[in-house]
């Protein structure tokens, strides 16, 4: 066990259950604890205050607590190398039931681990370079980024080397495995807006300033973004940040956080209700204290935001060869399927995979002369397609009640379903982004959705029943959260009332109008009508 920290808020006395266990024993120390003692004795062995610190080892108990875990697995920037996926295939195949998930931070979930496997998964990892430590509880987590990066024709700068600076940086650092709470950092250049800036603690958007008469390409940096039940909106700092800075300030930052974040109640812990206390100007201030002088901003190479999809074949950087966008849907397959991207990604690319934080995935580098032969392949045809029916395709999911513990309803199967009934009763040739929760926390990122379901329950005469919460008109193209409708409708009507709503929209848009901005042009109260409409004629 590592030498215990004095941390400067150790004798607050307000501070809640957690921040003691934490003051007790740091986070990091239980996978040693893991890998010598529980994995060899077995899950009865567990002391109950180090089952919150399994989350450091990137391991969470799997709903129902009968000894199961989930994993997630750090995809630092969501690029991995077909070795790394066989590995991860094979974790799969034999401590996971088969089951593979990639999740909206372009991590791989796993479930149904028991802790006598986990020894050995953290050893299968390490052995290709991978993770899964700090995946989840109170630290830096998988740190986000573009997945094209390095082939993108629509960056300003590959960022590969600075997610591994970053990764190399915070993963194992404990002068930063104390934080208040989960802290979450994003990183691209895509003028896209591809790793979602505005709802993570700290991102890095592409920019550029002239410097003594020299065009630099950097970041402005956004702080306090994040969604759970109190979602914020990132602010951007007025700062232009340097490639070679780009790891200062996150060190800034995040110390900000961990000296200064509240440590009072979980659900206030998040950087962003210490960045709404203090403002932009004051954040910056104290940034600089910690960090020395920055640049003031510079021009904003943002776009606009592609929502985080790359569907299609698509011609890279590099002339002559292309990247290809595959489906997945809701983010689940089999080991078996991860192992035939690893095929497709040796024999037809590179033999790297991208993860997308739309729980979807790419190829790249595809010579011309083998994109077609590449189309054909069943696994494209059948399965990972590269034109997804618009409802499948743009239909996001968290786990739900089938492996968490603080869902209230079922969610990933549910989602998968509903985007086929919607598929194969409502035609529209625009994307229609449906995210599905179980709860508030907001794994699948219901605000950021054109349409957000949010888990409920409702009282009949027969007893609770599973229901959903509709909200509206979300994006990250002019930032806002969506907003809920008065309907709360029960599992048994979801399909029929949303096909209805989104047939409304269909027939009353302009030509290729998105949903959330005729959500804005039409207005809150009009959709209402709508909803009232539907429910009154049900």
């Amino acid at each position: 066990m590592a030498e215990r920290k004095q941390w400067k808020w150790a004798d607050d006395p307000s501070l809640n259950k957690m921040e003691l266990t934490k003051l007790e024993k740091d986070g990091l120390d239980v996978i040693e604890t893991i890998v010598n003692t529980y994995s060899k004795e077995g899950f009865q062995s567990i002391e109950s205050s180090d089952m919150d610190r399994f989350k450091w080892a990137g391991v969470y108990q799997q709903r129902p607590k009968d000894g199961h875990f989930m994993m997630r697995v750090r995809i630092p920037g969501g690029i991995l190398n077909s070795e790394q996926a066989r590995v991860l295939a094979k974790i799969a195949e034999d401590y996971g039931r088969d089951l593979v998930d990639v999740t909206t931070r372009q991590a791989v979930q796993f479930h149904w681990l028991t802790v006598e496997s986990l020894a050995d998964i953290f050893e299968r990892l390490a052995s290709v370079g991978l993770s899964s430590f700090e995946a989840c509880g109170d630290c830096p987590r998988t740190i986000m980024g573009n997945p094209l990066a390095g082939i993108d024709p629509h960056e300003v700068l590959d960022t590969r080397p600075l997610v591994n600076q970053l990764e190399k940086f915070f993963l194992l650092n404990r002068e930063f495995s104390n934080l208040p709470r989960k802290y979450k950092i994003s990183i691209s250049a895509n003028i896209h807006n591809a790793a979602h800036a505005q709802i993570n603690d700290l991102a890095f958007t592409p920019a550029k300033k002239t410097i003594e008469g020299e065009e630099v390409i950097g970041f402005h940096v956004w702080v306090g973004g994040g969604l759970s039940a109190k979602p914020h909106l990132a602010k951007k700092l007025d700062v232009f940040c340097r490639p070679e800075e780009v790891v200062k300030v996150a060190e800034g930052v995040t110390t900000l956080f961990r000296d200064f974040g509240y440590r009072q109640k979980r659900t206030h812990a998040r950087l962003k209700f210490l960045v709404a206390d203090w403002g932009a100007e004051k954040f910056k201030e104290e940034l600089i204290h910690l960090v020395g002088e920055l640049e003031t901003q510079g021009e904003d190479l943002l776009k606009g935001w592609n929502g985080g999809y790359f569907y299609g074949i698509h011609e890279q950087q590099q002339k002559g060869l292309y990247y290809a966008g595959l489906s997945v849907p809701v983010g689940r397959m089999n080991a078996g399927e991860l192992v035939e991207l690893a095929r497709l990604a040796d024999e037809y690319g590179d033999g790297t995979i991208g993860t997308c934080n739309t729980q979807n995935v790419l190829i790249r580098n595809i010579p011309q002369d083998r994109v077609a032969a590449f189309q054909a392949e069943p696994i494209i045809v059948n399965r990972f397609k590269l034109k997804p029916n618009t409802f499948v395709g743009y239909a996001v999911s968290c786990t739900g009640t089938e492996y968490c513990n603080l869902a209230i309803v079922e969610t990933k199967e549910r989602m998968r379903s509903l985007a086929l009934y919607l598929d194969d009763t409502v035609t529209l040739d625009t994307p229609l982004r449906i995210h599905m929760i179980g709860c508030p926390n907001s794994c699948g990122q219901r605000q950021i959705a054109d349409i957000g379901l949010q888990g409920a329950l409702v009282k009949t005469p027969a007893g609770m029943v599973e229901a959903f919460d509709i909200h509206v008109g979300g994006t990250l193209e002019e930032a806002q959260f969506n907003r809920k409708l008065n309907a709360r409708i029960t599992v048994d009507m979801l399909g029929p009332f949303l096909a209805q709503l989104i047939t409304l929209y269909k027939e009353d848009r302009l030509d290729g109008e998105q949903y959330w901005r005729y959500v804005e042009r039409v207005g809150l109260e009009k959709i209402q009508a709508q909803v009232d409409s539907i429910l009154q004629t049900a």
